[in-house]
């Protein structure tokens, strides 16, 4: 209301993404985030599929930025009346002429993860002050950064901020967490949980937080690394805490790592990292999101709070026959889920995929989707919404590619791997990352 064609509008909380829809439909830059996955995902379908109106512009040249042409009305007054004076013109700001020779769909946006940076100590700066990877330390605000991963939608042409945070030292949350396991467990597929009958800190190791037991008739024991508060886990942690934990008597079961977020190569790493290489189960949990905002509630959460994290289970293969041949396909098979029952990682199927992104020349460092696929959309939902509303302006063909589990052919690019992204249906994320041989 407050705002004119090309101007930015920013929404901290997107929710299902209606303050960057209404932006896009009324030619407003837009940026809007929030910590929940779901949230964004939703946000990023209901972009994507969406159809807008085409409005005439006040000036072509100049783009959307000079405004639209609007429909006016007469403001007559008393004083107009009586005096014989023609009306003035009012402009009706929420009605745009409409080209309806035209159909348009959302410019292009980009999805962008804000995690927290990973900082240095000072006695590390200093040591190693040539070193490459040493960052500057810079303290923010009191010594703390933003409680979750932030994911951005945005539509708008800005350069970001740079923010660098300090952190230092073993969480303070980490007895909490411990009670959020000790209380609910963690839930995994269906139903499935691993629940235990004690969560107790474990002196002596630095990256082995906790030392726990599984309920029922074959106890188990679980070594548990908790993840940085403000920070993803990362590659080197995994490797430290499994050394710690084979060096435990007796030998833990299983290696449970709890996260509010991961770098992708330690998410592979722990995807990798068999019974049969290491001697135990490597597991990936991740915290919702809620339970950093606890104390902004009346009532206590008694709904889980920690997830099993499926990894996916991905196909790249490259096509020898055809008008193809020599590109590229990825095909998506499913989650490998921990059975909690059997205490074996079991292949899923493709039944609760929500979302999947296919980055087909993946950097290293953010996901940039080229493809996207809504597998669970309904009939009249996701591609197929935008097709039915375009009617013969998209591919039919290709409107039901996007709603499958195998992408496009693609030519490789210059880093030489790609990532898949998968969303399931309770919005847990999982990345793959797969060298391109």
């Amino acid at each position: 209301m407050t705002t004119d064609p090309g101007d930015l509008v920013f929404d901290p909380t997107c929710g299902s993404g209606t303050t960057g829809y209404v932006a896009e439909q009324w030619g407003r830059r837009w940026i809007t985030c929030d910590t929940s996955r779901v949230a964004t995902t939703l946000a990023k379908q209901r972009l994507m599929t969406a159809l807008y109106d085409y409005y005439e512009l006040a000036h072509t040249d100049e783009g959307v930025a000079s405004g639209f042409k609007y429909k006016t009305v007469p403001h007559i007054m008393l004083k107009s009346i009586a005096n014989n004076e023609p009306a003035d013109q009012e402009t009706m700001y929420d009605q745009p002429f409409v080209d309806t020779s035209k159909a348009r769909v959302s410019g292009p946006f980009t999805l962008e993860a804000v995690p927290g940076p990973t900082v240095k100590s000072i006695s590390e700066t200093i040591a190693s002050p040539v070193d490459d990877e040493a960052a500057p330390v810079q303290i923010g605000l009191d010594g703390k950064a933003p409680p979750q991963q932030v994911s951005l939608l945005r539509r708008a042409h800005l350069a970001p901020a740079d923010v660098s945070v300090a952190r230092s030292g073993e969480t303070l949350r980490q007895s909490e967490w411990r009670d959020v396991l000790l209380r609910g467990g963690v839930r995994g597929k269906g139903g499935q949980a691993i629940e235990f009958s004690r969560v107790e800190p474990l002196a002596g190791t630095r990256w082995i937080h906790a030392d726990a037991q599984t309920k029922g008739v074959k106890p188990e024991r679980v070594a548990i690394s908790f993840g940085p508060e403000y920070a993803p886990l990362e590659q080197k942690q995994v490797e430290l805490a499994w050394e710690e934990a084979r060096q435990l008597s007796p030998r833990p079961s299983i290696l449970l790592f709890v996260y509010s977020d991961v770098d992708p190569e330690a998410g592979k790493d722990i995807a990798e990292l068999t019974p049969a290489k290491t001697g135990m189960t490597f597991l990936a949990a991740k915290i919702d999101a809620d339970v950093w905002t606890k104390d902004l509630k009346k009532k206590a959460r008694t709904s889980p709070s920690v997830w099993l994290v499926g990894q996916p289970d991905v196909e790249l293969r490259k096509i020898t026959k055809g008008d193809q041949k020599g590109k590229w396909q990825v095909e998506v098979r499913g989650f490998d889920y921990y059975n909690t029952s059997t205490g074996k990682i079991e292949s899923g199927d493709t039944a609760k995929i929500a979302l999947w992104l296919l980055d087909t020349d993946y950097d290293g460092r953010s996901i940039y989707a080229r493809q996207v696929f809504f597998p669970m959309a309904d009939e009249d939902k996701g591609w197929a919404k935008l097709a039915k509303n375009l009617k013969a302006e998209i591919d039919p063909e290709l409107i039901k590619a996007y709603r499958g589990t195998v992408s496009l052919p693609f030519e490789p690019g210059k880093y030489s791997r790609i990532a898949v992204k998968i969303v399931d249906d309770r919005g847990i994320e999982s990345l793959k990352v797969v060298e391109v041989a």
